[in-house]
């Protein structure tokens, strides 16, 4: 078993788990890896890593043991039936699941007698072994620090805390934001084609809004710890007359209004709820009670 502190293990061939495995060997570690279709290790093994015939072995071959799954179900289908191998393992699971899904996972990993770190990637597989991106880790603080260097490997750490749920939670918080943004951008250009305008045309003005939402992120940020939602700078009757707008036009367009329509529903009862004239943010309130939907 690698114990020189550059030696690793690396179970999950997807994208991200391919790129972690070419960011190690970049940093001369040595790297053992398992996937459940081999052949995905084939360039991999070419490049110097280690392919272990079974998730028993790819486990005992290091004490780090990186996860890379899709989903923590995907973890227990593959470690239930060799809990006997985890003991004295550290088990940094990057895969994605909920907060209260990574508690249960820390339990079960220390039922087992391996040490349990909850992450959460926040950079892209073309970003892993670059100082651009970070991910969030939680679990006991002295066990980051511990393997800090070769986390590091992947990406900036982000240590949120000791309850094993925070990463999780820190990661599907910014998955919301990302998803959701992401998706009203393809939507603006289903908008735009619609009408006769590329998604070149459009780009540049994309990405001047897309910067332009971290001003407000910053602005609002403030009001939003003091619990002001005076509508002094933007008002929800505003909105509501704006994305009116929104929806006639991408009805004209034959687009599907469902998402814009989805907005403008969350507007229309914040002005039903008494803030006619505060801001934007002042839908916190609704959307915390879980009252905004139907």
């Amino acid at each position: 078993m690698g114990t020189n502190g550059r030696s690793v293990t690396v179970i999950g061939l997807g994208p991200m788990g391919r790129a972690m495995v070419r960011a190690y060997l970049a940093r001369d570690y040595e790297v053992t890896v398992w996937n459940r279709t081999a052949s995905k290790a084939d360039d991999l093994v070419a490049a110097g890593a280690r392919l272990a015939p079974s998730v028993e072995q790819a486990l005992g071959a290091n004490e780090l043991v990186i996860l890379s799954l899709t989903d923590y179900a995907a973890m227990y289908a593959l470690l239930e039936p060799v809990t006997a191998a985890l003991s004295g393992r550290v088990l940094a699971n990057l895969s994605s699941d909920t907060p209260e899904r990574a508690r249960e996972a820390a339990a079960w990993a220390t039922r087992h007698g391996a040490r349990y770190l909850t992450a959460g990637v926040a950079v892209s597989p073309d970003v892993v072994g670059t100082p651009d991106g970070f991910t969030y880790y939680s679990g006991p603080e002295d066990l980051v620090e511990e393997h800090r260097g070769a986390l590091e490997v992947i990406s900036r750490v982000e240590y949120r805390g000791e309850d094993p749920g925070l990463a999780a939670l820190y990661y599907q918080i910014q998955m919301d934001l990302f998803w959701t943004s992401l998706t009203a951008w393809l939507h603006s250009v289903a908008v735009a084609e619609a009408h006769g305008i590329s998604v070149e045309d459009i780009l540049p003005y994309s990405v001047d809004v897309a910067d332009s939402l971290s001003t407000f992120f910053r602005f609002y940020a403030p009001r939003l710890s003091a619990g002001d939602d005076t509508g002094d700078v933007d008002r929800l009757a505003m909105g509501v007359a704006s994305m009116e707008h929104v929806v006639d036009t991408v009805r004209a367009g034959g687009v599907a209004t469902g998402l814009p329509e989805a907005v403008l529903d969350v507007f229309r009862r914040g002005v039903a709820a008494g803030h006619a004239n505060d801001s934007l943010t002042s839908l916190r309130s609704l959307l915390r009670a879980g009252t905004v939907p139907a």
